[in-house]
């Protein structure tokens, strides 16, 4: 049995039967179709642990599409684009402006060059820089919402900060690489397990071209909501009995960041439930 699968249960139950309702409140989303209120039912400061030297964390009571979040991935923290014409799936087409432009979001703020001590970089390569050379510091850390900016993004960032932590295992010659996502809002049904498989594929990425072993992912989420639209399709997708968790593969051969491509990574053994077809959506 998937323990990504039972964590993902879990949350839903606990957010059906304990979680607050904002139907009446002034919400900013609304459904695509009719633009009427999009309203969800909610719990603040979910945190969900998964342990990657185990699993790999992907949902099997329905397929997540496994190589468009890894490209959006890749898209955000190896590209560092803010462009959808970079991109090869159409998740942020309703953000975009007429030339494809996000603003100064997600990507963009990653590829910003910052002063530090030791020079010029970006989020990335600091992170990078880190890991190869102060790798137990505990100021490993990006961070996308930058507020002077937030009004020439096409979205403010929802996944917005990670941190790295490294620590030594006894008996493990390696030193192993943990890392937390903060999250400041999620749609459970539509982007929870995209996102949690992404940010363990980072994690591995970080890994790997560190000589480091992969370890914990801690998943932080302010906002943690289920649609009302959505209640009855998470209702019947938690019904389902989980199947084996996939065996995760990533290119052993690619040891630097910016050579990984989409085909460097595979979920093999990957057995699902059916998708679930026609999720309303809320903008």
């Amino acid at each position: 049995m998937s323990y990504a699968d039972k964590v993902f249960i879990d949350m839903c139950r606990d957010i059906l039967e304990n979680g607050t309702d904002t139907r009446g409140e002034k919400v900013r989303p609304v459904w695509a179709d009719d633009n009427s209120p999009a309203y969800t039912i909610k719990k603040f400061g979910v945190v969900n642990r998964y342990d990657l030297s185990k699993e790999f964390p992907a949902l099997t009571l329905r397929k997540t599409g496994f190589r468009n979040c890894v490209d959006e991935l890749l898209w955000i923290w190896q590209k560092k684009s803010n462009n959808i014409h970079d991109l090869h799936s159409h998740i942020w087409d309703s953000w975009a402006d007429e030339n494809g432009s996000i603003g100064k979001a997600y990507g963009y703020q990653l590829g910003v060059k910052h002063q530090y001590k030791e020079g010029l970089f970006d989020q990335v390569d600091r992170v990078l820089y880190d890991l190869k050379n102060n790798p137990f510091s505990r100021r490993i850390i990006t961070n996308i919402y930058v507020h002077q900016d937030l009004h020439e993004m096409g979205l403010y960032p929802c996944a917005y900060s990670m941190t790295f932590n490294v620590t030594q295992k006894p008996g493990h010659e390696k030193l192993t690489l943990n890392a937390i996502l903060n999250q400041r809002s999620n749609d459970i049904l539509t982007a929870n397990n995209w996102n949690v498989c992404q940010y363990a594929v980072l994690t591995h990425m970080m890994a790997q071209v560190s000589g480091f072993e992969v370890g914990e992912f801690v998943h932080v989420i302010a906002d943690a909501h289920i649609y009302d639209r959505h209640i009855p399709a998470v209702k019947e997708l938690i019904s389902r009995e989980p199947l084996p968790a996939p065996d995760f593969w990533i290119n052993p051969e690619v040891k630097d960041f910016y050579e990984f491509t989409v085909d460097d990574f595979r979920l093999d053994n990957y057995k699902t439930h059916p998708q679930i077809k026609n999720i309303p959506v809320a903008v």
